[in-house]
């Protein structure tokens, strides 16, 4: 990892309680879509005990001109002051990492299950696939409470139309709260879910991302399904 420091150039609500941030990209800097950085604010102007440091997954795709990381406004000092903070603020970044990457043989389709913050590691990989015009079968099974509450739903749709390997079957558990009117899957991930949309379970490469509950629970459907363990990789989110 390097070392950098960035600043934050725009934020904006992606979804229910939801914020991306927007930072330059340092000249130079390169990562694999999924990888992640650690972020450090400097002299904040508010710090509690969790510190003034977060890892986040890069949610903009390598070909993008910025650098995105995307964040449940949960309430702590660290994500009240990144909302706050002046546009053009430093902040020091130490990147890339992680392992979360999409694999390399483009016969084997990608599967990734996910739910909420997990989809940022998903956007990445999908739209640079999509740009570099990658043969991977992608299937994106992702999970919400309402369409509300589904960051970048409507970025994944455009790469749906414009990639022709690429299928997102997006469903949502509390359609009867929403204020949008739904019409597609509804529920909870299933095995019977997937079957519908794949014609094979033991083929794939299957990626887990999300909330640690969801992630536990996928995890035990793939295994009673059969799926052989060395086809599971997984990234929790805690707290964000």
């Amino acid at each position: 990892m390097a070392t950098y420091k960035i600043k934050l150039k725009s934020r904006n609500e992606v979804a229910s309680g939801t914020m991306a941030f927007h930072f330059e990209k340092p000249p130079g800097f390169s990562f694999q879509p999924g990888q992640c950085g650690d972020f450090t604010l400097s002299n904040p102007p508010q710090t509690d005990a969790e510190g003034n440091k977060r890892s986040f997954t890069l949610a903009s795709a390598p070909y993008e001109d910025d650098l995105i990381i995307t964040t449940r406004m949960r309430d702590t000092a660290f994500k009240r002051s990144l909302k706050i903070i002046a546009l053009g603020t430093e902040v020091e970044l130490e990147a890339p990492w992680g392992e979360l990457t999409l694999h390399d043989d483009a016969r084997i389709p990608a599967v990734f299950l996910t739910g909420g913050i997990g989809i940022t590691p998903v956007r990445s990989i999908v739209l640079q696939a999509t740009h570099d015009k990658l043969a991977h079968p992608l299937f994106v099974f992702y999970s919400n409470r309402t369409a509300n509450d589904a960051a970048f739903l409507d970025e994944l749709l455009a790469a749906e139309k414009a990639n022709p390997h690429f299928t997102l079957i997006t469903t949502m558990t509390e359609v009867d709260n929403s204020y949008t009117q739904w019409s597609g899957e509804t529920g909870y991930i299933t095995e019977a879910m997937l079957r519908k949309h794949l014609p094979d379970l033991d083929r794939p490469i299957y990626y887990l991302t999300g909330p640690p509950q969801m992630v536990a629970a996928m995890q035990k459907l793939l295994k009673n399904a059969r799926v052989r363990e060395a086809n599971v990789r997984s990234e929790e989110f805690s707290g964000y």
